[in-house]
């Protein structure tokens, strides 16, 4: 096992809350912290020895060893170093420093930890505390949906809905040009904001109404004095380490960040904390080169800090801004729900697993999970494994076509049901993909339910990927393939429409799942038609990640499936044959047309080489990227198309990036970073929203 990626994924080493950290590294000197990165890096190369008894030792030297305790590190009294200028020793601030952050929920005790990426993105399918974001390894699970705890175990059964979106935004002009979002150059408009969440996951308007008819709902209430002060300080952690970029966020800027988290959490500021806590870990896995790290993650996240801290600053009301931390589960009634589909969890520290969809008769999406240490070979395992929901005794692999009748669920606030001593559950007959809510998913056209899930905020990540996380359904004749991708086209009333391309992708690569066996499975045959289960995938035009696929009702040209399958199969698990396709004289293939991509035919590749520069390289970089001739070529092609706006927001980016002030006797003076940090923001933002809104319009049919 590799030390460096122990300390990074959540090995041997403990979590670390964010002051602790913080404080170790303010304790140093500065001689001590000029040498704080390089004693990182060597630290983490060390083996780490678990004494029973003790807790974690590391032997940093002749006459230094780092103990820590075991669980999780939140006092500075739970780590020794044993030379001595300890508890101000090099030694103790490196090896905290190499330990993984821990969560924000699971520093307050509220039970579950974050479940971690679920398609190798980089963002999390529940919130991290209160916004989700990216694990510190990334995953490779199946799709959008639950996958392995960072921090910890998930429990063998658990039942999930869908969180809710986050920060809102206002969306993109009918000409494509993307308003700003709130609080960046103007003030919210009355009722523009979104109600606060209370206990219980619902907006404080709604469980308002529902408690009193007559009780009256406030408007937003404006930020205190300490959130303020809090949010100023979280701008100009994440400034600095914006200005420095990657290579020069070394531990003590990191240190300054977590230390402005931690006071986000003492002034109630939930998703402030988590954004920062985001951002250091994908600054660690950066630095490291850890093979799950995406620049675009470490982009994203940054972005979202910057936001809500710049927003906070200045007292935006917007009640999403504070966030919600995880809380217990509440009780939840009786209910029934019947089966969809199962998707495999394989995690890249090491967690595997299944979970089973389920929804109710009403069209809410629940979920089963059964996640835990193993990888791969327990996600094989786990999708035939039996789960005890109260009486009831079924594995995976039958929940998935069956039903169940819940009595006394246990609801958490994101909607997952607990399987205590006091759940009581009895199977029931399963539900068709022809009837029911499944039924009324299948009816709705494709292109309508594309853009509902695309509707989230296009400046918060987290948002979009809450909305879209949902499943669709739709009618799809395949086209045939294209790389791992297949191509299909929307069956409406049974026939071919002229509607948009649509790519399916793999919702997970790993040799050891089917998914992409089975996509080269239909791909084979041009012309089938298949039902399909999966998920918008919001950062490509009109493309999905299907999960489940089953025979379209009154056609020959489908699939056929085992009875035992009872109409559908679940693309991680269940293989198709040959025997499963209609032969090739019965299908008659479709022609290759389709609309172009929108989002691959414009220059903003231009400017997000740009914005992702400016986190890699630092402000320096940047400013040396406007000098060169090539920039100039660039924002005449951003021009030429159509695309004024990011053409002049990528100018001032590249002006403030080179902006040198002066005093009066000609000698260069640092005027701060808070001007280049705003255009690059602004720059950012707009480049998210145009990007959305050609994704969004990459759905519609061609008129």
């Amino acid at each position: 096992m590799n030390p460096s990626d122990v300390s990074e994924h959540g090995g041997p080493l403990p979590p670390v809350a964010p002051q602790v950290v913080a404080a170790a590294v303010e304790g140093l000197t500065s001689r001590l912290r000029k040498k704080l990165d390089a004693a990182v890096e060597q630290y983490a190369a060390l083996p780490v020895e678990v004494v029973e008894g003790e807790g974690v030792r590391i032997q940093c030297g002749e006459d230094a060893v780092v103990t820590l305790s075991l669980g999780m590190i939140t006092e500075e009294d739970q780590v020794r170093c044993s030379c001595l200028l300890a508890p101000r020793c090099l030694h103790r601030a490196a090896v905290l420093s190499a330990c993984p952050v821990a969560d924000p929920a699971a520093e307050e005790g509220t039970g579950q930890p974050p479940l971690a990426d679920p398609a190798g993105t980089g963002h999390s399918p529940l919130p991290s505390g209160m916004g989700g974001g990216p694990a510190a390894g990334g995953v490779t699970p199946a799709g959008g949906g639950h996958a392995a705890a960072e921090t910890g175990a998930q429990p063998a059964a658990e039942i999930g809905a869908q969180p809710a979106a986050g920060i809102g935004g206002r969306p993109a002009a009918a000409d494509g040009e993307p308003h700003a979002p709130a609080g960046i150059g103007r003030t919210p408009t009355a009722g523009e904001g979104r109600a606060a969440p209370i206990a219980g996951g619902k907006p404080a308007a709604e469980a308002v109404g529902a408690a009193s008819a007559q009780t009256e709902v406030v408007g937003p209430v404006a930020p205190s004095a300490a959130q303020v002060a809090a949010g100023a300080g979280l701008w100009a952690a994440g400034a600095a380490v914006l200005a420095a970029g990657v290579p020069a966020a070394g531990a003590v800027p990191q240190a300054e960040l977590l230390r402005a988290a931690h006071t986000a959490r003492l002034a109630g500021l939930p998703r402030a904390e988590a954004a920062a806590v985001r951002v250091v870990r994908g600054l660690r896995s950066a630095r490291a080169a850890h093979g799950g790290h995406r620049l675009t993650d470490l982009v994203s996240a940054l972005r979202e800090l910057l936001l809500i801290a710049g927003r906070l600053a200045a007292a935006d009301a917007d009640p999403a801004l504070i966030g919600t931390v995880r809380r217990n589960y509440e009780q939840g009634g009786s209910l029934r729900v019947y089966g969809v589909f199962r998707e495999p969890v394989i995690s890249a520290t090491g967690y595997g697993g299944v979970v089973t969809h389920v929804v109710t008769a009403d069209g809410r999406w629940f979920s089963v999970s059964d996640v835990r240490p193993g990888g791969s070979a327990r996600a094989r395992g786990a999708g035939t494994a039996t789960i005890a929901i109260g009486t009831a005794m079924l594995s995976h692999a039958q929940l998935a076509r069956a039903g169940l009748l819940i009595a006394g669920a246990t609801v958490s606030p994101d909607g997952r049901l607990g399987a205590g001593s006091g759940v009581r559950a009895t199977p029931v007959s399963g539900m068709p993909w022809t009837e029911g809510p499944m039924a009324a998913l299948f009816a709705r056209p494709l292109s309508d339910a594309a853009r509902a899930r695309l509707s989230g905020a296009a400046w918060s990540e987290d948002d979009t990927a809450d909305e879209a996380r949902e499943p669709v359904g739709c009618d799809l004749v395949i086209v045939g393939a294209a790389g791992d991708h297949v191509l299909a086209r929307e069956l409406t009333d049974g026939e071919d429409t002229d509607g948009p391309l649509i790519h399916l992708v793999p919702a997970s690569r790993h040799p050891d799942l089917a998914h992409v066996a089975n996509l080269q499975r239909l791909a084979s045959r041009p012309g089938l038609r298949v039902r399909v289960v999966g998920r918008v995938e919001p950062d490509r035009a009109a493309t999905l990640q299907p999960l489940a696929v089953g025979p379209v009702p009154d056609t020959e040209a489908t699939l056929r499936l085992p009875d035992d399958w009872q109409g559908r199969a679940d693309l991680g698990y269940d293989r198709l044959q040959g025997s499963h396709l209609p032969p090739p004289d019965a299908i008659t293939p479709p022609g290759q047309g389709g609309q172009t991509d929108p989002l691959a035919g414009a220059p903003l590749w231009r400017v997000r080489r740009l914005v992702e520069l400016a986190v890699a390289g630092g402000r320096r970089a940047v400013a040396e990227s406007g000098r060169s001739g090539d920039f100039k070529s660039q924002e005449v092609s951003l021009r030429r198309s159509g695309f004024r706006s990011a053409a002049d927001l990528s100018k001032t980016l590249t002006s403030e990036a080179d902006r040198r002030e002066r005093d009066v006797f000609g000698r260069l003076t640092d005027s701060g970073s808070d001007r280049y940090v705003r255009a690059w923001l602004a720059a950012a933002t707009h480049l998210v929203a145009t990007e959305r809104a050609l994704i969004k319009s990459s759905w519609q049919s061609p008129s």
